[in-house]
């Protein structure tokens, strides 16, 4: 069989499994009043669809413009500051400034600061013609520090009660999606997969290096930009949507580049988009109806993920050869 024809079996299985945990997420066991159980899993669903998209798009991304396959986005900080600008507002406000009646004006929030940040970073570190990743990614490291030193400050400073009702948004949270936020951020989710899909031919492109892209005709500073300001809408709208998720991202890309055998984006975009909605969709079902939303999804998610970033880390040391 043709290689192509692989790859297209491949993702129509995965389109397959996404549509069955989306089927079995929304119709299994409802309750006689089902128009509103229907409804709340609908845009619970929606959600989860929305950060699968968003996270496995900026991973893969964010990978092939900086040549390695270990990073993710999250190097940049945006975890760190999102925890740090959820610490700030009960340090200065309290817990009402995180109460749902604030969600529309706090996600507004979230967002403008975090894009704006990647803006000024990005503005900071490429003028002069400069396009250097490498210092790019040592300055989002070292901002993640700062945030989450600033964050570990106000913590022990706010009241005991108040810190421990503040744990809960330090982790992704994907049983409940406020409806007004869902239809903003799959509007922005929607923007910025058109444009990435756009330019799947340019990406293939800039993974044969800065040199042989400009000698191809490729402006790599404009495109590298552009692709980072996409990536900090997706991260940020996600992270402000459910929550920060570390290391997701690095397993839904990598089981695409396993599966899909090629380096070509319009096979590993696809594919890593639709493992990440049939393991989130497949996940939250499995919980709900097997362990009762005992174990948090997100905790399991990042448990794996964090493992699959020690075996990477591991292998590309050549520690396991």
């Amino acid at each position: 069989m043709h290689a192509n024809h692989k790859r297209t079996l491949t993702l129509s299985i995965l389109l397959v499994l996404a549509l069955v945990s989306l089927g079995l997420f929304l119709a299994w066991d409802l309750p006689k009043a089902w128009q509103w159980a229907l409804e709340r899993r609908a845009y619970i669903a929606g959600g989860l669809i929305v950060v699968a998209t968003s996270i496995g798009l900026s991973t893969v991304l964010f990978q092939t413009i900086t040549a390695n396959r270990i990073l993710t986005p999250s190097l940049m900080g945006f975890d760190a500051l999102y925890i740090l600008l959820q610490t700030a507002l009960v340090y200065f406000f309290g817990l009402s400034a995180l109460s749902p009646w604030e969600a529309r004006g706090l996600f507004a929030v979230e967002v403008g600061i975090m894009v704006g940040f990647a803006i000024l970073l990005y503005a900071l570190m490429f003028r002069g013609g400069r396009t250097s990743l490498d210092l790019l990614l040592l300055v989002g490291i070292v901002f993640g520090v700062f945030f989450r030193s600033v964050s570990s400050l106000l913590q022990r400073l706010i009241d005991p009660g108040l810190h421990a009702a503040l744990q809960d948004r330090f982790f992704a949270n994907f049983s409940y999606v406020d409806k007004n936020l869902l239809w903003v951020t799959t509007a922005l989710t929607i923007g910025c997969a058109a444009v990435m899909w756009r330019k799947r031919r340019i990406y293939d492109t800039l993974l044969l290096g800065r040199d042989i892209s400009l000698n191809l005709g490729i402006n790599y500073r404009r495109e590298v930009i552009i692709t980072l300001v996409l990536i900090a809408v997706l991260v940020s709208s996600s992270t402000a949507l459910v929550g920060p998720v570390l290391f997701f991202g690095l397993l839904v890309a990598h089981l695409s580049y396993q599966l899909m055998r090629t380096d070509r984006h319009a096979w590993t975009l696809p594919g890593a988009v639709l493992i990440g909605i049939t393991a989130l969709l497949a996940g939250q079902f499995i919980l709900g109806q097997v362990f009762a939303f005992n174990t948090a999804l997100s905790i399991i998610i990042e448990l794996f993920g964090g493992l699959a970033f020690l075996y990477l880390l591991l292998r590309k040391g050549g520690i396991n050869k």
